[in-house]
């Protein structure tokens, strides 16, 4: 500290994500007063006062003439933000996941040219200032998860820069600000998960430029507005969900041309679905479940070339179920618990749906419903009225004499209906029963040539695996369980109810299962490119890690697409939602045209509900006590499982990310280097300082100088890219991470950035672009 203290020219002090404690240096700053930029985030660093009092340190900034970014994250600081915080020349100040308390001082106001204020999780409550409104240069406020009971303050519209507004997650209540209408360069307003009552004002739609609007779970009432008509130009989304609207679905949105996701489920709108429905041209996932709306879903659903997820359950939509779906590239389909009839399609997404798409219509039939005979309706004359009819007709017209004669045809005639009816109830063995090709022991043993050990291409905790080849040709690879474990049973039955319930192009499928008292195995397609971890690191390596990959940037890049586009259908999209639990390059394995698919689910769990807005969601009880226990691999496995926190998706991501860091850097995490709690991601963190050659694989390095100076700027872009998503997917507060959506979605983008796509300069929804390449 003395050595830093004597260099009085010193304009920037970065040394956040270390290891660095004791009280925040008062005495160091005081003496640095050219600093313009002080970066302390992520330490272990505590206030003055047994970590209770911020004033000493803030005081000292004083003599900062010129500090414009002070960044506090992340450290646990404790007491009240100070009197002395108003430090005029502060254009950005984050202070977020802190143990901060109490108000936001009136001393705000000095903050005369801060652009960006960020509070984020911490324990603030009492009252938000009117002097806030003083900061007319404040473009960001960011004031989610905290503790605020308060109305929104009306001061806040008077801020004319503002673009980002985050109030979300805290118990704001009453109405929605009228005056929020005059905040024109406002980009994305979060006002989800308080307590806010009354309808939307029609004012707030004046904000033209909105990019993303969540005013979910709240308590709002009364009809969606007409004037939703004036923020067209939206191109992210609008959720909605989770209050108590009602009227008809307002055809106004229809204008809405540029949105990608529009949420309206958890609320009381009726009448019909409109067939201008199709002019959401730009509309990736649409979601109206439990609601109440009526009549038929229009055929125009198949122009929607862009649709991927439609969610209409827990409605009273009745009629067929439009063709023109099976036309589309949908991936998720959910229309249960309606009143749709007739055949369900067998082309399209009608292929890989299962019967959970179609629960409670009891009307409809086919392969996919529950019901998979459509019965043909009976003429009036087969019925048992007609029956009747007729006998009495014969035995009014018929002398006493044939009395006998005429109780005999009509036992017959009840009979043969009776057999009849009996047959058209008898349900029909379903088809899917006929999709897993039974193998018995024999041909497994004959398959592997009796198990033998050239056959051998992976062992693990769970057992081993061998390569096989059936009668026909057809390349296996057999998962032998270790019977001896005593979760193998279980390992294998949580597998095979995983692997069942699936179908994606980037998931491992299974081909059969073999299961007997003392053997126990699952059949799967064999993957002539291996795992992805042998790959990344050929067994050819010396032990000390020397050596390369012959994966290219492009490979790696695709692979970690493949990897987020199988895992975001795990947790978004499938028909029973997943926790994978063991990502890792092991557990990824390579098709012939190195397609990745993700394998072994033997310790997934399976989510019951999915929370919105935490990424979390209730786990099932497979594994019974082992379902909140610490699971996974060293060096995979999210922070906040080691400190008992329940599994979520958001551990998935984390794992996720270490992957996308290991595939740039080729560092295993669990190398010597990153022992004594230094992981991976603090390491690239610490290292890249925008420059990626502090960090990156040599061998990509190599592969970029050989190619011309336009394409090695483009691996430059990419491989950055990757190094930020890693990042943001590796942060140790789990709500910080991105969704796999995102993931999936930026690495898309990246994808055809890198292959010469000229519409996809890249340009993710994380906050990273092309043109903006910087360290975290």
């Amino acid at each position: 500290m003395l050595t830093i203290a004597s260099i009085t020219t010193l304009y920037n002090l970065d040394v956040e994500n270390n290891h660095l404690s004791g009280e925040l240096p008062s005495d160091l700053v005081s003496k640095l007063p050219n600093l313009m930029f002080l970066h302390l985030s992520y330490n272990n660093m505590r206030s003055h006062g047994n970590n209770t009092d911020l004033y000493p340190f803030f005081a000292t900034l004083g003599n900062c003439t010129g500090l414009t970014e002070l960044e506090l994250a992340g450290m646990g600081l404790g007491g009240k933000l100070p009197s002395s915080i108003g430090h005029p020349s502060l254009k950005r100040l984050e202070l977020q996941e802190n143990l901060i308390i109490g108000s936001i001082p009136p001393e705000i106001k000095n903050l005369s040219n801060i652009t960006m204020l960020n509070l984020t999780s911490n324990f603030l409550n009492g009252t938000i200032p009117e002097e806030l409104s003083l900061l007319l240069m404040l473009e960001r406020l960011l004031l989610s998860h905290n503790l605020f009971n308060i109305r929104i303050p009306l001061e806040l519209a008077k801020l004319p820069h503002l673009g980002q507004l985050d109030l979300s997650n805290n118990k704001f209540y009453g109405e929605i600000p009228a005056s929020f209408g005059d905040l024109l360069a406002l980009r994305y307003l979060f006002l989800n998960n308080n307590l806010l009552s009354g309808t939307i004002p029609p004012q707030l739609f004046k904000c033209s430029n909105l990019y993303m609007l969540d005013l979910s779970y709240n308590k709002l009432t009364g009809r969606i507005p007409q004037e939703i008509i004036e923020i067209r130009e939206i191109r992210g989304f609008i959720n909605l969900s989770h209050n108590l609207f009602e009227g008809l679905l307002p055809i106004e949105l229809s204008k809405l041309e540029n949105v990608e996701e529009i949420d309206l489920s958890s609320n009381n709108l009726h009448g019909n679905i409109f067939p201008q429905i199709s002019s959401f041209i730009a509309v990736k996932a649409i979601n109206f479940s439990h609601n109440s709306l009526q009549g038929q879903l229009p055929e125009s659903l198949g122009d929607l070339r862009n649709l991927e997820s439609f969610d209409v359950s827990s409605n009273n939509i009745a009629g067929n179920i439009p063709m023109s779906l099976s036309k589309i590239n949908l991936t998720f389909l959910n229309l249960s618990f309606n009143n749709f009839e007739g055949m369900v399609p067998t082309s399209g997404i009608f292929n890989s749906a299962t019967y959970m798409s179609f629960l409670g219509n009891p009307r409809l039939c086919g392969v996919a419903s529950t019901r998979a005979t459509c019965l043909r309706k009976k003429h009036w004359f087969q019925s048992r009225a007609f029956l009747i009819i007729f006998i009495l007709v014969i035995f009014v017209s018929v002398l006493l004499s044939a009395v006998l004669c005429v109780i005999g045809v009509r036992r017959t005639k009840l009979m043969v209906a009776s057999r009849r009816n009996e047959r058209l109830r008898k349900p029909s063995t379903p088809e899917i029963m006929h999709k897993f090709p039974r193998i018995s022991y024999k041909e497994l043993l004959n398959a592997t040539g009796g198990f033998d050990d050239r056959n051998l291409i992976g062992t693990g905790s769970y057992g081993l695996v061998y390569r096989g080849v059936l009668q026909d040709g057809t390349s296996i690879a057999v998962k032998l369980l270790h019977l001896q474990s005593g979760n193998s049973t279980k390992s294998f039955n949580r597998e095979c109810q995983v692997l069942k319930r699936i179908r994606h192009r980037n998931l491992i499928r299974i081909m059969t299962a073999c299961s007997l008292p003392d053997f126990k195995a699952l059949v799967l397609p064999y993957m002539a490119n291996g795992s992805l971890d042998s790959r990344l690191y050929p067994q050819s390596e010396s032990s000390s890690g020397q050596g390369s990959s012959n994966l290219s940037l492009i490979q790696r890049v695709r692979i970690c697409s493949d990897i987020a586009e199988g895992v975001a259908y795990l947790h978004h999209l499938s028909p029973v939602r997943v926790i994978h639990c063991d990502l890792k390059p092991s557990n990824v394995l390579l098709n012939d045209d190195m397609t990745a698919l993700v394998s072994d689910f033997g310790i997934a769990r399976l989510v019951m509900t999915v929370g919105a807005g935490n990424g979390g969601g209730a786990i099932d009880d497979m594994g019974n006590s082992s379902a909140n226990m610490l699971t996974g691999s060293i060096g995979y496995i999210a922070p906040e499982y080691g400190f008992g926190s329940n599994m979520s998706i958001r551990g998935d991501v984390y794992s996720f990310g270490v992957i996308v860091l290991e595939m740039v850097t080729r560092r295993r995490p669990t190398d010597d280097m990153f022992a004594g709690g230094f992981s991976l991601h603090k390491w690239v963190k610490n290292h890249y300082h925008g420059k990626v050659e502090n960090v990156v694989d040599p061998s990509l390095i190599q592969a970029s100088m050989e190619q011309s100076s336009k394409v090695k700027r483009m691996w430059e872009v990419g491989i950055a890219e990757l190094i930020e998503l890693g990042i943001l997917c590796t942060q140790e507060i789990p709500s910080t991470r991105p969704t796999m959506l995102d993931a999936a979605d930026d690495l898309d983008r990246l994808k055809r950035y890198l292959t010469g796509d000229t519409t996809a300069k890249f340009a993710s929804s994380l906050g990273i672009s092309s043109s903006t390449i910087a360290a975290d």
